[in-house]
């Protein structure tokens, strides 16, 4: 037997892409297999996130458990963005760990695997145009990065210190990863960016002048390549010309992300993130005339510094209005070299807490009233996961998760199915063609 690579990953899809690049390069030029107990795994890599506080805390007792129970000799790696921003610390607290590796220097780590204690954390290091080895955990769709870093100073977020500024990967490689996709069965492909839509503002080199919009036209034109996907577009990026192309394009699935963090202008403006509650729902609208039959998800924060009870207000005031078919909701958490980290108008914990109780408990009421709507209803459904119950899970084209009774057969296969049960986050529905 070969050596083996275990791999955690924390976090975004960006992660899980870095993980799959990392696994195609160890395997290529190292000579690594993957392996899901890490007992038996000759390297050990911890994948991070550090966009809230408890996956942070979650990284040393991970790392206690993989040092008391891995085999003699095994290898620990940490790397992502707790990686970038905790660096040399993570191996003072944690001498065990071999190396750490950052999230903008993914492409070093068949170099950091030989080079015990080494701590690879630049976060200017263009890894844009770098030809990554090919490594898919799904047969059925691909993920490929567009752009790495980010641009924007939003005052709560650690993502541009850990992953240095935006640079846009130059679209021919992302055309022929694309390609390649395509070729080898998939008929779906999902873009990565921490703000796609800003596609194209900056490359490394001198290339032709693009923006996102003109990306996903190129894409379109890839033969057998059937459905898009990308995440997460920036509201303040939302222009018409993006909104008419989604609308309009029959290649790109009818799901929008649209990450309002908060309802309200002035903590939106505390914020930094560029848009108001006014942009933000005349976007929605804009799109909801367009395209009446796209489903939008969306991240919301309560509980930052200085929200009072109207400005939470306003945020249940948007999801009311938009009825968001999915939210990504959490308390406000202080993250390390960030600007909000330094504000004093801290809103209790407690507070914070009813207020994310709440806001949960609204949205699960908006989400029971509209699936009810959905009983009877067909939709064309990508089979892309196989399940021990006798059940194969797949997508609609805007992004409802369905499953059917059904075997291996439906892997990777587009059917017609009819919703005949309803659940909170999964519908139920059989084969009608």
């Amino acid at each position: 037997m070969g050596k083996l690579l275990f791999i955690e990953t924390l976090g975004c899809a960006m992660n899980s892409r870095d993980s799959e690049h990392m696994i195609a390069e160890l395997r290529e030029k190292e000579g690594y297999e993957t392996t899901d107990d890490f007992k038996i795994a000759d390297l050990i890599l911890i994948n991070t996130c550090s966009v809230r506080e408890r996956p942070v805390h979650k990284l040393f007792s991970e790392l206690g458990g993989f040092n008391k129970h891995k085999k003699k000799g095994a290898k620990i790696g940490v790397c992502g963005c707790t990686a970038s921003h905790l660096g040399e610390e993570i191996i003072k607290k944690a001498p065990y760990v071999n190396f750490v590796l950052g999230a903008r220097n993914v492409s070093r780590i068949s170099e950091v695997l030989h080079k015990d204690k080494a701590v690879e954390i630049d976060i200017n290091y263009d890894e844009s145009e770098f030809a990554f080895k090919d490594f898919r955990s799904s047969s059925f769709k691909g993920f490929i990065n567009i752009s790495i870093g980010c641009d924007k100073s939003c005052t709560f977020c650690i993502v541009p210190k850990t992953r240095g500024d935006e640079i846009s990967i130059p679209d021919s490689l992302i055309i022929n990863e694309a390609k390649r996709i395509v070729e080898m069965g998939a008929k779906e492909i999902f873009l990565l960016g921490q703000n796609v839509n800003n596609y194209g503002r900056r490359f490394s080199g001198e290339h032709e002048k693009m923006n996102f919009t003109k990306l996903l036209r190129r894409l379109s034109k890839i033969e057998k390549l059937e459905r898009i996907r990308f995440t997460s577009p920036h509201p303040f990026h939302m222009d018409d010309e993006f909104i008419e192309e989604f609308s309009s394009n029959p290649k790109i699935c009818k799901s929008m992300h649209m990450p309002l963090q908060s309802g309200s202008t002035k903590v939106l403006k505390e914020m930094k993130r560029g848009y108001s509650k006014e942009w933000f729902l005349n976007r929605v609208q804009k799109l909801k005339t367009m395209c009446p039959e796209a489903t939008i998800s969306t991240d919301i924060i309560v509980g930052f510094p200085g929200e009072s009870d109207e400005d939470f207000e306003d945020t249940i005031d948007v999801m009311k209005q938009v009825q968001f078919d999915q939210i990504f909701s959490f308390k406000y958490s202080p993250r390390p070299q960030t600007e909000a980290e330094r504000f004093t108008n801290i809103v209790d914990g407690d507070v914070a807490s009813q207020r994310l109780s709440f806001l949960q408990s609204i949205h699960n009421e908006i989400i029971d009233q509209n699936n009810a709507k959905l009983l009877g209803n067909i939709y064309r459904v990508y089979f892309e996961d196989l399940h021990r119950d006798a059940y194969v899970t797949g997508r609609s084209d805007n992004n409802i998760v369905i499953k059917v009774k059904g075997s291996e057969e439906l892997l990777g296969t587009f059917r017609d199915v009819k919703i005949i049960s309803i659940g909170r986050t999964i519908l139920t529905g059989e084969v009608i063609a």
